[in-house]
């Protein structure tokens, strides 16, 4: 169920415990994001979210658009064992080995890909209309849109993108419209 935000409006049930939450669930979460930088931004900004709480990251997001060169692949891409030790003293982020290596990785693969490659394949897995939820029970974790787009992207040489990882980048990318029926960003 929808909750009413701080200027009275009913939002998605998460959205508003914090002003962070409020911002990003207003103007960015299910929005459509169609170009790689930003899809990459996106995909690893929820791979570093894994087992934390998405305000840990929204509030070190500045941080990791710095210490990662504005999520840059091809920068990342030639990022060498100093930058990954620069990135394991960077308190500003979330200093974890396996996310900051699959950031570096997913740098390499996508860089790979030709221009615009890594959108498509991504929007490739767009499931067809669907009913909007009405509750927060009725968002799946997973699709079999977004096992199948884990399973691509891993093909690809990407890590670390299962397929809960690939859902949520489906959500936070506009893939898919998981806003509550009746949220005002629906």
């Amino acid at each position: 169920m929808t909750v009413s935000g701080p200027d009275g409006q009913p939002r998605c049930g998460w959205a508003t415990s914090a002003p962070e939450y409020v911002e990003y669930h207003d103007n960015e979460w299910g929005k459509e994001i169609r170009d790689d930088r930003g899809l990459f931004e996106r995909m690893m900004l929820e791979g570093f979210q894994s087992g934390l709480a998405w305000i840990t990251i929204l509030r070190k997001r500045e941080n990791f658009r710095k210490a990662f060169a504005e999520f840059d692949p091809e920068v990342i891409a030639e990022y060498d064992e100093t930058d990954f030790d620069r990135l394991m003293a960077d308190a500003g982020i979330v200093r974890n080995r396996a996310k900051i290596n699959a950031t570096m990785a997913n740098a390499r693969a996508l860089v790979a890909m030709e221009p615009g490659e890594f959108t498509e394949l991504l929007w490739s897995f767009r499931p067809g209309e669907r009913v909007a939820p009405k509750t927060l029970a009725d968002v799946p974790a997973t699709t079999p849109e977004s096992v199948a787009m884990s399973k691509a992207l891993k093909k690809k040489g990407f890590v670390f993108v299962g397929p809960t990882t690939a859902y949520a980048l489906m959500q936070a990318s506009g893939i898919v419209n998981d806003h509550l029926a009746d949220c005002i960003a629906r």
